[in-house]
């Protein structure tokens, strides 16, 4: 099975793909799609076009995507939250199930501690993906989200397999 985790972001969207087989886990690739400016609709539209051209590319079978935090800035939530929503769309129209964590949820599973600093996430994701070299920092934010998604379809699974 393989998982895209996916990083929201309008300037930057973090993508990562990784092979789940049993509790194994293993890096396939990753990267980031960038924005450099033009009008929202241009961006979002390269956005869109570059996550299912990654997509294509890849082939996974589940996506996850972070869920927003709000801050102070309203503009700036709002527009996160486009890019929040290209990044669920892309995988929702290639009939891909998709998995919505917050950020704690993420570097709990990851880390062991939800408030686990940007190095400890990253520090964690190269133990559980040896070899791997991140492309970005929002790339390796998108494989803590596809290691997370991954943990929690191993636990359904297991709960699922006691109950049987």
């Amino acid at each position: 099975m393989r998982v895209l985790g996916i990083d929201p972001g309008l300037r930057n969207m973090g993508w990562g793909v990784i092979a789940v087989d049993g509790s194994r886990l293993r890096h396939v690739a990753n990267g980031v799609i960038q924005t450099d400016g033009g009008d929202l609709g241009t961006r979002l539209s390269r956005l869109y076009r570059g996550l299912c051209a990654v997509i294509a590319a890849h082939a996974p079978d589940a996506a996850a995507v972070e869920q927003t935090f709000v801050n102070k800035d309203a503009v700036g939530t709002l527009k996160l939250g486009q890019a929040r929503g290209i990044a669920l769309l892309a995988p929702a129209e290639a009939g891909l199930a998709i998995g919505e964590y917050a950020p704690n949820a993420v570097k709990k599973t990851v880390v062991g501690v939800g408030h686990a600093g940007k190095e400890q996430v990253q520090h964690m994701v190269k133990v559980q993906l040896p070899g791997v070299i991140f492309d970005s920092a929002d790339a390796a934010d998108a494989l803590a989200i596809a290691i997370c998604h991954a943990r929690h379809l191993q636990t359904r699974t297991l709960r699922i397999a006691r109950t049987a």
